[in-house]
């Protein structure tokens, strides 16, 4: 029988407890003890992106990050973007322009373009691309994905210009 250890951190924006084991990813915890299955399981090795949250406010790859190290700090998953109004704007933007085919990168990029937009930059489609690099997908071709984020950043600046003149 594995060893565990009880942490609390905040999960998508609420206090939580969990009794982890040791050696337990985060992707393993998040998936199995509270069925945020959203973050996939797909390289395991941190090369895909399938599986990004948000850690603090950093893009983390959760299949890499033991779930003991969540203690005290705080998580956001794909799940937890979505408010009491519905999907947010990274969500919306995804639907909206087809940025999805089968869909299992889908909450990676998602998360990551989240973090893009957290990080307020102005990102040209160089930068942009290069923000999402380390997010694989299969299917898609990365155009629509590419032009989802675009909208989704340009939308944030033109708002951000607005209120600062």
């Amino acid at each position: 029988m594995p060893k565990t250890i009880e942490i609390t951190f905040t999960l998508n924006g609420r206090p939580t407890r969990a009794e982890v084991p040791i050696g337990a990813s985060t992707l393993t915890v998040l998936r199995e003890q509270f069925d945020l299955t959203g973050s996939k399981l797909a390289c395991g090795e941190g090369e895909c992106g399938a599986c990004t949250i948000l850690v603090d406010g950093v893009s983390l790859n959760a299949c890499l990050m033991f779930a003991v190290d969540c203690d005290g700090r705080e998580v956001l998953t794909v799940e937890g973007l979505r408010g009491a109004e519905g999907p947010n704007r990274v969500q919306r933007a995804f639907a909206e322009f087809g940025a999805v085919q089968c869909g299992y990168c889908t909450p990676g990029l998602i998360m990551q373009t989240e973090y893009l937009l957290a990080c307020g930059e102005v990102l040209d489609g160089a930068a942009l691309r290069r923000g999402l690099e380390g997010n694989i997908c299969r299917c898609t071709g990365y155009v629509k994905v590419l032009e989802a984020a675009a909208a989704v950043l340009d939308q944030t600046a033109d708002e951000t210009a607005e209120v600062n003149q």
